[in-house]
């Protein structure tokens, strides 16, 4: 394990920061060529106002950068030199499943049957896109034990709330006295995104706490179930890593007393294949393509939030829906007076649709499972020694296995040599390691959320553990070293209150900018 890198060798980055892309600018210099319109087009369409309203002509040309090709093509070279990524090394952060993406996947994405549609084509003309949609909710629907599944949504938290909007619909038509039902009852270990659906669809969130062992504490949950419960979202397994043991209890209790149950299903990539959340007893569950098929989703997206829901829900489901007609053929269809309308713009994020087809259609059912298994056999093996090093801890229960991600306390560093869980992270560059999620989830001080997933080695999760053993180490000996990392990339330690608003340009860039500046005096 002890696999120690000289300094030479350590992930190094260019010192220099990249000038914005306006401040590239220089006026009259031109980066592209626009192709010549055909003779004839002038002819097909006419003038501009003959295709789009005067009041949505632009009156003045848009402010765009005047760079030169190579210009453009170094910019946006030395800005992806800048950041750090998955290519380039283990990522392990925690709940967002920042795993490698197959380049099969990106493949099947970029074939030109697929990239070149437009939305507004006719159902005619996009049949193979409309029968892989198809195809990919059976598939989600069979994965999840789900009855019906929709596409929509561009990411996990519109797939809560379109859940969670489902819900209330459904006690809108179904229960009486809905209007009572106004709380949404989440356990303190749930996804950051959860409370927040959950008020955006107008429910007052009723936090459950957990229990010693980082589980729903169910006599809690006992008190404050009742006529108001509208529903209960649970993340399973949840930010603590762990899986909820008494998940057939808690949706009984929740079933009893009139409610709903919501799957969250963003750690979905801990139990592919091996157990369904319909099986379960859950009524609603959202996955994120994004993260456990195939695209991780650092820096905002791409996403994908498909939702499936048991029978009792299916009338509610966005439309439009993909429908296959008895002529074999598939179509988009309209017309579900229940449904609750479009979460999104036309039909899903469909390049990422794509890419979880590919993903599901290479690995089989086999692979989903084989690839649920690595991923926290991979945690497990992260866990276990990286709670034995000094200054790190593993919350909750020390025996209960974790599952794709485990959270380690850094709260014992932070008081025996006052470095903290941030500091850690930002040490961890100089490794070439991308930092874990910090200070989530809330219960746990000074946490680092952990999450190898299935694609890494065992060789760089022996690195992964050399490097904390290391900074551990520095702590120890040399707390400052560690507290005025990072020494290695691009950019060195922000002030943490003035970083919204950094200095983007360089010395010598403003040096280069005042000689232009003189010479057209002259």
């Amino acid at each position: 394990m002890k696999q120690d890198r000289p300094d030479d060798t350590k992930v190094r980055q260019a010192k220099w920061i990249e000038p914005l892309i306006f401040e590239r600018s220089m006026p009259g210099i031109v980066g592209h060529v626009f192709p010549t319109p055909e003779p004839d087009v002038k002819k097909v369409v006419g003038s501009i106002e003959d295709v789009m309203p005067n009041k949505m002509v632009r009156k003045e040309s848009p402010r765009i950068p005047e760079v030169s090709e190579p210009g453009i093509a170094r910019h946006y070279t030395r800005l992806s030199q800048m950041n750090f990524a998955v290519n380039l090394g283990t990522y392990p952060l925690g709940s967002c499943t920042m795993k490698y993406n197959p380049a099969e996947n990106n493949w099947a994405a970029s074939t030109a049957g697929f990239a070149w549609l437009h939305p507004l084509q006719d159902s005619s003309m996009t049949q193979g896109a409309l029968e892989m949609m198809w195809e990919l909710e059976r598939w989600l629907g069979e994965i999840t034990g789900m009855d019906a599944v929709t596409l929509q949504p561009a990411a996990g938290a519109q797939g809560e709330w379109t859940g969670v909007m489902m819900i209330r619909e459904f006690h809108r038509c179904f229960t009486e006295n809905c209007e009572q039902r106004t709380e949404m009852l989440i356990p303190d270990a749930a996804h950051g995104t959860n409370p927040a659906s959950a008020a955006m669809a107008g429910y007052k969130v009723v936090v459950i706490p957990s229990s010693k062992e980082g589980l729903v504490d169910l006599d809690a949950l006992k008190e404050v179930i009742g006529p108001k419960t509208a529903g209960l979202m649970l993340t399973n397994p949840n930010t603590i890593g762990v899986f909820e043991k008494d998940i057939e209890e808690i949706t009984d209790i929740v079933h009893d007393a009139g409610g709903l149950v919501y799957y969250d299903g963003a750690n979905f990539n801990a139990i592919m294949g091996k157990v369904r959340p319909g099986d379960m007893g859950f009524d609603v569950v959202h996955l994120n393509l994004h993260k456990s098929f195939s695209t991780p989703h650092g820096g905002g997206g791409p996403g994908a939030g498909p939702v499936g829901v048991t029978e009792k829900l299916i009338d509610f489901l966005p439309v439009p829906r993909v429908v296959k007609k008895e002529d074999g053929s598939f179509d988009l269809d309209y017309d579900y007076p229940r449904s609750i309308g479009k979460v999104k713009s036309f039909y899903g994020n469909f390049g990422v649709l794509i890419r979880a087809y590919s993903y599901i259609y290479a690995l089989g059912a086999e692979g989903l499972e084989r690839a649920s298994e690595v991923a926290v056999l991979n945690a497990n093996y992260v866990a276990h020694h990286v709670r034995n090093i000094p200054g790190f801890t593993l919350p909750y229960s020390q025996d209960a296995p974790r599952m794709h991600e485990c959270v380690i306390s850094a709260e014992e560093l932070k008081k025996k040599t006052e470095v903290t869980a941030m500091n850690v992270a930002k040490r961890l560059l100089d490794f070439g390691v991308h930092a874990p999620t910090v200070y989530f989830p809330l219960i746990v001080p000074e946490a680092l959320m952990i999450e190898p997933t299935e694609t890494e080695s065992r060789q760089d999760l022996d690195f992964f553990i050399f490097t904390l053993e290391a900074i551990s180490k520095e702590a120890h000996e040399d707390p400052e070293k560690v507290k005025n990392a990072p020494y290695s990339t691009s950019v060195g330690l922000l002030d943490e209150y003035r970083s919204a608003h950094p200095k983007t340009m360089t010395l010598s860039y403003r040096m280069f900018q005042q000689h232009q500046k003189e010479e057209s005096n002259e």
